[in-house]
């Protein structure tokens, strides 16, 4: 595991977020304040800002530098979770199919909750086939608003898009 260089923690987003990064990007999206010890340094301050906008309805994709380590499953699942476009969602049955993995549902769940960066790898964007939540990194009160959210912004993402 990389060390730790930079942290940050920002205590109005979605009742606190720690950001964490590691020299080559975000290591971590936690949710809460967080015991790690780091600067405040460019990296965190890039996610904030990035975040800010985001919660703001004026971002909708990340473009910030990662450091996901995982297995290569893990990794694997995390990548499509960065494909779902805003305000949409998918199944788990839609990410497994994505992997190559058709049957593999409940390994892509147990890979969605151990997201170590929720929000910017979106999670929440992750639904059972029935349309009810699954669950995620992100639990279930902060996926609901991370939903409301896109759904609320929808229409500037698809103005954007166009």
């Amino acid at each position: 595991m990389a060390t730790i260089i930079e942290s940050l923690y920002l205590p109005d987003l979605l009742d606190g977020l720690t950001l964490a990064a590691t020299a080559r990007g975000l290591s971590r999206v936690h949710f809460g304040e967080s015991v790690d010890v780091g600067a405040q340094g460019p990296l965190v301050r890039k996610a904030e800002r990035q975040l800010r906008e985001f919660f703001a309805g004026e971002r909708f994709v990340f473009d910030v530098a990662l450091d996901l380590e995982g297995t290569a499953f893990q990794l694997e699942v995390w990548r499509a979770l960065t494909k779902i476009p805003y305000a949409e969602t998918c199944s788990y049955r839609d990410i497994a199919i994505t992997v190559d993995r058709p049957k593999g549902y409940q390994a892509i769940g147990q890979a969605n909750t151990r997201n170590p960066i929720p929000v910017i790898v979106p999670c929440h964007r992750v639904i059972n086939a029935d349309d009810s939540w699954a669950a995620t990194a992100a639990v279930p009160i902060r996926k609901h608003k991370l939903l409301e959210l896109e759904r609320l912004h929808a229409h500037r993402f698809r103005e954007t898009a166009a």
